[in-house]
C-alpha cells in the first residue's frame, strides 16, 4: 500500500471484486487504441474505487484491462467518495477528461446532479442554522473535493458547469423536458410523439433548438385543437381555434421551425386574447408564409439563440473548419458574420442613445 492523492490511498485489487454499478455513460466507444496503450506502458493512471470497491473513474481503462486479461490492477480507493452525489461529482470529472458524453447522458447526468445538489445545499443550510461549531463541520466540504458553496438555487448553474465546463444549463433542460413530455401520459398524443420524434433526433446527433421549437408548436396546436374541441366554450371561440389552427398547420409546409413555433404560439395567443376578453372573437386566416420574406422573431428567440451559442468557438479548431468547409458553406459563414457585425453595431447604437435618454 502507498500513498497517493490527498484523500486517496493505492492498493492492489482483484479485477472482478470492481462493481460498476448504474453510469450515465452508455458507450464506451472504440477501446483499441486504449487497450494498446496500456498493453505497452501499463495503466499509468490508476482506477479510482469507492471502500466497497464500487468504481467511480475509469470505467474505460476497467474494461480495456478485462480485455487484456488482467487479474489484478493497481487501484485508488477514495474514502471520502461513498454517497450518490460524491459518485457523480467523480463520475462527471470522469468524463470531461475522458471521452465526452452524448447529449442525452450528458442531460440524464446533469438533471441527477442538479437535484442531489439542491437537496445537499438545503441539508446544510438546516445543519448551519441548528447545529454550531463542529456539529456543522461535521458535515463539511472536506470529505470531496466539490464546491460546497452551492444554494438551492443555483444548482442548476453548478450542475450544468460540472456536466458541460459552462455554466449555461438552457440545452441540458430542454433534453430533459422533451424526455419528460415523451413520458407523460397526461399530455395529448400528438405532443408525446413529437417529443419523442425529437428524442430520437437529439440521439442521432440532432439539434436541440430546433427540436424545442417544434415541440413548443405542437404544445400550442394541442391546446387549439382543445379548445377547439371543448363543448363548454362558445361556439365562436371554438371555430376560431379550429381555424387558427388550420391556418398554422396550412403553412408548416413552407414555414421554418422557428417560424412554425411562433405562428402557433401568436395564434393560441389571439385564441386566449378572446376567450379572456369574453367578446365574439375574429375570425383570422393566417397569411401564407412568403419565402425570401423575413419572419420577425420574438426577443426570447434572439436570447435562446445567443444562449445555446455561448463559446462555440471554444469547441471548434480553426485549422481543421477553415479547410473543410465548401466555397459555398464557408460564403454562408462569411455572410452570417457580417450580418451578426452589422446588427451589433446597430443595436450597440441603439442601446447607447437609450443610455444617454434615461441617465
Amino acid at each position: 500500500m502507498s500513498t497517493a492523492p490527498a484523500g486517496h490511498i493505492e492498493l492492489e485489487r482483484t479485477v472482478e471484486s470492481i462493481t460498476v454499478g448504474h453510469r450515465h455513460r452508455r458507450d464506451l466507444g472504440d477501446l483499441t487504441a486504449l487497450v494498446e496503450s496500456i498493453r505497452r506502458g501499463g495503466l499509468l493512471q490508476p482506477i479510482t474505487i469507492t471502500l466497497d470497491g464500487h468504481l467511480i473513474c475509469g470505467a474505460r481503462r476497467l474494461a480495456a484491462i478485462k480485455e487484456l486479461g488482467w487479474k489484478t490492477v493497481n487501484v485508488w480507493v477514495r474514502s471520502g467518495v461513498s454517497d450518490r452525489l460524491g459518485q457523480l461529482l467523480a463520475e462527471q470529472d470522469d468524463n470531461l477528461l475522458h471521452k465526452p458524453l452524448t447529449q442525452l447522458e450528458a442531460a440524464a447526468l446533469y438533471r441527477e446532479l442538479k437535484v442531489l445538489l439542491a437537496e445537499d445545499a438545503a441539508r446544510r443550510q438546516e445543519a448551519t442554522r441548528f447545529h454550531a461549531g463542529a456539529d456543522a463541520e461535521d458535515d463539511g466540504a472536506a470529505n470531496l473535493a466539490a464546491p460546497w458553496d452551492t444554494t438551492p438555487g443555483e444548482a442548476r448553474a453548478q450542475a450544468a458547469r460540472m456536466v458541460t465546463g459552462r455554466a449555461s444549463y438552457t440545452t441540458l433542460e430542454r433534453i430533459g423536458r422533451l424526455e419528460d413530455l415523451a413520458a407523460d401520459e397526461s399530455r395529448p398524443e400528438s405532443v408525446r410523439q413529437q417529443a419523442a420524434v425529437e428524442v430520437e433526433r437529439i440521439k442521432a446527433g440532432g439539434k436541440v433548438y430546433p427540436s424545442h421549437l417544434r415541440v413548443n408548436a405542437e404544445l400550442s396546436l394541442a391546446e387549439l385543437d382543445q379548445l377547439a374541441g371543448d363543448p363548454t366554450q362558445p361556439d365562436e371561440l371554438r371555430e376560431q381555434a379550429r381555424a387558427e389552427a388550420a391556418a398554422v398547420r396550412s403553412a408548416e409546409r413552407e414555414a421554418k421551425t422557428v417560424e412554425m413555433e411562433a405562428l402557433a404560439h401568436a395564434a393560441l395567443a389571439r385564441v386566449k386574447a378572446a376567450k379572456a376578453a369574453g367578446r365574439k372573437p375574429q375570425r383570422r386566416t393566417l397569411p401564407p408564409v412568403e419565402p425570401d420574406e423575413p419572419v420577425p422573431y420574438p426577443l426570447t428567440v434572439f436570447l435562446n439563440t445567443w444562449d445555446d451559442l455561448t463559446g462555440w468557438w471554444l469547441h471548434y479548431d480553426p485549422e481543421v473548419v477553415g479547410p473543410a468547409l465548401s466555397t459555398e458553406q464557408w460564403g454562408r459563414f462569411e455572410q452570417t458574420l457580417a450580418g451578426t457585425l452589422a446588427f451589433a453595431d446597430a443595436a450597440r447604437t441603439a442601446r447607447a442613445s437609450r443610455a444617454e435618454h434615461t441617465a
